[in-house]
Formats: structure tokens, C-alpha cells, sequence
């Protein structure tokens, strides 16, 4: 079974997060949140902490993830750890894999014409929404 995680990162004052469009299928032109691969015998947290650099530049130092949820999806062989955090201070990110931009939240995140996951975008927001005060600290 592969693994996959996906990275929610709030900017300092949690007014928007860090988005991407990807250039690749799957969902090639949607939006997603930053993330990746998981490595064989890869610990989870780790993974999401090289990912994230990989993708954005963004170190464990300017910011602290939290493991909020998993998804399973056994008919694809595949799994997905999702993380949440909030950027220290105010960084520059930079990536070649995919677009990055940051989104504000008046935005449908359920809608699967622009964001990738079926609407697994909305649905991991509105679990962060819960344990804001829990996850956003």
C-alpha cells in the first residue's frame, strides 16, 4: 500500500493557506494543498516535514505540524496522513513542482471542478475549523 500525505499550512495571522495548482495528473489544473509521496519504512511526520520542504522551502524550523487525519481508500491501494500547521513568521515559498499561491477562505473547497480530492479539500478544512484553537496555536 502507498502513502501519500497532504500539508494544510496557515499563513501567521491564519487568514489564508498555502495552496497549489498542479501541473501533473492526477487533478492536473485543480488546486490542492502541498504534499506527497511517502517513503518506504518513511516515519509519517517526517515525510510531511521533506515534502513540505521539497515543495515550498518551508523548514521544520518556521513551522509545527500536527497530524489531524487519514484517509483509506483500500479499492486504490492507497492511503493519505494529513497535517496542519501555522507558519512562525512570514516566508517566502518557492517551488518547481507545482504553482504555489495562497488562498483566502470564501471559497467553495467542496467544488471538484477547481479543487483536487473530491472534496476532501472542504472536508479537511472544516475538521480544522473544530480543533482550530487545538491545531492553529
Amino acid at each position: 500500500m502507498q502513502g501519500y500525505n497532504l500539508i494544510a499550512v496557515f499563513a501567521p495571522d491564519c487568514q489564508s493557506w498555502l495552496m497549489c495548482r498542479r501541473r501533473k495528473e492526477p487533478y492536473l489544473g485543480l488546486s490542492n494543498l502541498v504534499g506527497g509521496k511517502i517513503e518506504e519504512n518513511e516515519d509519517g511526520f517526517d515525510a510531511a516535514y521533506r515534502e513540505l520542504y521539497e515543495e515550498t522551502g518551508i523548514t521544520r524550523e518556521q513551522i509545527t505540524i500536527r497530524h489531524l487525519m487519514d484517509f483509506s481508500y483500500p479499492l486504490d491501494d492507497c492511503w493519505v496522513e494529513v497535517y496542519v500547521g501555522r507558519l512562525q513568521e512570514k516566508v517566502e515559498v518557492a517551488g518547481d513542482e507545482n504553482d504555489l499561491y495562497w488562498s483566502d477562505f470564501n471559497h467553495n473547497f467542496f467544488d471538484s471542478k477547481q479543487y483536487a480530492g473530491e472534496g476532501n479539500i472542504g472536508h479537511i478544512l472544516e475538521h480544522i475549523e473544530l480543533k482550530k484553537e487545538l491545531l492553529l496555536k
